[in-house]
């Protein structure tokens, strides 16, 4: 099995490898391989039989012992590697690329949370925009056949236009999150004109499941439930989202990876389609094309575990937005389908994980 000499509890920052017959391949770099997303992806390239470089950094933004219990599950398999890397560590990036020049880079890892931008813009500032320069610039230099990263749908902000379009303009983010990752798109594609490299922005819509974002509503909602608390609805539970399983998000993104843009030959400076370019970059939205009411979620959760929610009704929260719904059309053209998990399949699976991940009976 590939490891590094580093193991999680160390430095902030390792890179030093420990060379096997599997790290002699070029790999697919995934960053933010601990969190949620860039675990199940590595997991899928693992189960493929490709060669994964995974990079975190494992902030305490949310319970660090999930992400580590992720990283040991990674380490498990053959193939793979890891590497304790903050993004925003310009000299630690540059040494990660120069050390393995990847061939592909997945770029996942990044400062999440809408509310939480409010409380600490600068942590923002440094892992998604710094961090992304210095990403860009690694694969600029390690020559990486293909960058897909990761946007979000909340950079459609004020837009109320359904469902979300990536040929629509998105210019009104309403946090700073949805800013960072709105400007994430712009430099991409400013490397992809310059450079040449092909980038792919994915704007993800709600991703849950098993082994989720303990910080999400869908978790929230269960932990809240489970002991008894009070779950906390806000805009009184008026809200709705494209809420989206993580295997389809996965299927999407892999299917994504294996096709680099091109250039748009039709693109029109005099008429700007958002989505495509005359460079090599493209935006393509991951999301459930079927919106779904908070509140069915909150019943499906209390079906599944067998109790009823305590509700607390609260004022829609800055930053948020009502409602968020995929116009899925450029996905389906691009790999020939959409995320088409059922929300209650989706649920049960994720209450069977967290009933086994927290020991609880079922």
């Amino acid at each position: 099995m590939v490891r590094l000499a580093h193991e999680p509890g160390g430095p902030a920052n390792d890179v030093t490898f420990v060379e096997t017959g599997a790290s002699r391949r070029q790999p697919t770099l995934v960053t933010g391989a601990a969190g949620f997303i860039g675990y199940h992806v590595a997991e899928r390239l693992l189960e493929r039989g490709e060669p994964i470089l995974g990079c975190d950094n494992l902030s305490p933004y949310y319970d660090v012992a999930l992400k580590e219990a992720r990283l040991d599950r990674l380490r498990t398999r053959t193939g793979f590697e890891f590497a304790r890397v903050d993004v925003g560590d310009r000299l630690a990036v540059a040494e990660l690329f120069e050390g393995k020049r990847p061939r592909r880079v997945i770029h996942l890892a990044a400062q999440a949370g809408v509310r939480h931008s409010i409380k600490d813009p600068h942590v923002y500032t440094d892992s998604n925009l710094a961090g992304f320069v210095n990403v860009l610039e690694g694969c600029r230099h390690a020559g990486v056949e293909h960058l897909v990263y990761a946007s979000s749908s909340s950079v459609y902000g004020s837009n109320a236009r359904m469902p979300f379009s990536e040929h629509d303009p998105a210019d009104h983010p309403l946090s700073l999150y949805a800013a960072t990752k709105r400007s994430n798109e712009l430099m991409a594609h400013s490397y992809a004109h310059l450079f040449r490299l092909p980038c792919t922005g994915l704007r993800f819509f709600t991703v849950y499941g098993p082994w989720g974002r303990p910080d999400m509503a869908l978790f929230l909602f269960t932990r809240a439930i489970v002991n008894g608390d009070p779950i906390e609805l806000f805009n009184e539970g008026r809200m709705t989202r494209a809420f989206t399983y993580i295997d389809d998000a996965v299927d999407a993104v892999l299917k994504v990876l294996e096709k680099p843009p091109e250039p748009d030959p039709s693109w029109s400076r005099e008429r700007p389609d958002p989505a495509t370019s005359s460079a090599p970059h493209r935006l393509v939205n991951i999301g459930s094309p079927d919106p779904v009411d908070l509140l069915r979620c909150v019943a499906l959760l209390e079906e599944c575990l067998g109790r009823t929610a305590v509700r607390k009704l609260l004022p829609i929260q800055p930053g948020d937005v009502e409602a968020t719904a995929a116009d899925t059309s450029e996905l389906e053209k691009l790999v020939g389908s959409h995320p088409a998990t059922p929300l209650e399949v989706g649920i049960r699976r994720f209450v069977d994980w967290y009933r086994s991940y927290y020991s609880l009976p079922g």
